[in-house]
C-alpha cells in the first residue's frame, strides 16, 4: 500500500519511512521474535518426540513474541487507517511544502 501512495510516487521515500518507522521496526522485531520462537520449538521437539519440553527460556520469549505481536497487530490496523487519508494521494500543500524542502 506505500508504493501506491502519491508521496511515494513524487519520490518523498523518506516521509514515508518516518511516518511508519514505528511498524516497520516492530514487524522486524515479530518476525525475529516468531522465527527464533518456532526454530527452537522445532528443534527441540525435533530431538525428543515423545515428550513434551517446556524451558524457561523457551517461556520467556515465547511472553516476548506475544507481546510484540498484540504491538504489531496494533500499529499495523493503526497504519492501514493512516493510509486511508486521501492527503497521501493527491497533490496538496504540505506535499509541496516538504517536497521543496526536501530539494533545498
Amino acid at each position: 500500500m506505500l508504493f501506491n501512495t502519491y508521496v511515494f510516487q513524487v519520490g518523498l521515500v523518506a516521509v514515508l519511512l518516518d511516518r511508519f518507522r514505528s511498524l516497520l521496526m516492530l514487524s522486524a522485531l515479530y518476525l525475529t521474535f516468531s522465527i527464533v520462537l518456532h526454530s527452537w520449538l522445532m528443534n527441540l521437539r525435533w530431538l525428543n518426540t515423545n515428550r513434551f519440553i517446556w524451558t524457561d527460556g523457551l517461556q520467556v520469549l515465547f511472553v516476548f513474541q506475544r507481546t510484540a505481536s498484540v504491538l504489531y497487530y496494533y500499529f499495523y490496523k493503526r497504519t492501514s487507517e493512516y493510509l486511508g487519508d486521501p492527503r497521501l494521494y493527491e497533490d496538496s500543500p504540505w506535499l509541496r511544502e516538504l517536497f521543496a524542502r526536501s530539494r533545498q
